[in-house]
């Protein structure tokens, strides 16, 4: 196998045996990640065969496909015919999911510090939390965390020095210009400044009943996580007895109307 190919828009690696890094390149970040996004959407529709796969990140894809059916060379062939800009300007809002979080104290044990960083009272931290919605960019480890854009802070926030070795599921963390939210328990570098207590990991008997309303079959997306990448997150405020309440509670989106 050729070490990379190069395309005008992307440049196709090799990555072990049985994989390749599809990095698509560009100025404008929000079209190379749409791009980025609507490959691995083209991927995960079967247009090759369903010995492809495809995860997608930022500014990049992660194409796993099985050796014995087909090749990576096959594979970057194809990829290198896609019309880059195909869809491009098709509409597609995504799902908006509510979140309530109990912010500060053992809940978000970092607020008063990222307050502090930002140079705003904690109230005024939590309205820029909870004054937008946060596009969901990507999934990542552990258990598919909501990565996304973060609150409008004037300035970026630094991680720990020393890492956590264990945060609790449904931890609403920043870190740089990001937000996530942890569906596990486990460590991060993440300043927390609150948690959900709604329950985001699906590992019923029930789970993958088609409550996203775009469904598209995606593989094990709808029967892990209640959200993907494109759909939207509201932070909203709650209260010790709010957080209570609605403990255990299930993660969805919103349904309007």
């Amino acid at each position: 196998m050729t070490d990379t190919w190069t395309a005008t828009t992307v440049a196709i690696s090799p990555c072990g045996d049985a994989a390749l890094r599809v990095t698509v390149d560009g100025a404008d970040t929000d079209r190379v990640w749409a791009a980025v996004h609507r490959l691995a959407g083209w991927l995960n529709h079967g247009v090759i065969g369903p010995s492809v796969t495809a995860v997608p990140t930022y500014d990049a894809v992660l194409v796993e496909f099985d050796p014995y059916h087909t090749t990576g060379e096959l594979i970057a062939s194809h990829i290198r015919a896609w019309d880059t800009t195909a869809g491009e300007h098709e509409e597609s809002a995504g799902a908006v999911l509510d979140v309530p979080v109990l912010f500060g104290g053992e809940a978000g044990p970092d607020l008063e510090w990222v307050a502090e960083v930002v140079g705003r009272p904690v109230p005024e931290v939590i309205d820029l939390v909870c004054v937008k919605e946060h596009l969901i960019r990507c999934l990542g480890g552990p258990a598919a965390s909501a990565m996304m854009d973060g609150p409008d802070f004037d300035v970026p926030i630094p991680r720990l020095a020393t890492p956590r070795l264990r945060v609790p599921p449904g931890a609403v963390s920043v870190a740089g210009r990001q937000a996530v939210i942890g569906p596990v328990a486990a460590p991060s570098g993440w300043r927390q400044i609150g948690r959900t207590p709604l329950d985001i990991l699906r590992t019923d008997s029930h789970s993958g009943t088609g409550t996203h309303p775009d469904t598209d079959g995606h593989p094990d997306l709808d029967t892990v996580v209640p959200y993907r990448p494109g759909d939207r997150v509201r932070f909203l405020p709650i209260d010790e007895a709010g957080y209570a309440d609605l403990l255990g509670a299930a993660m969805g989106p919103r349904h309007d109307g």
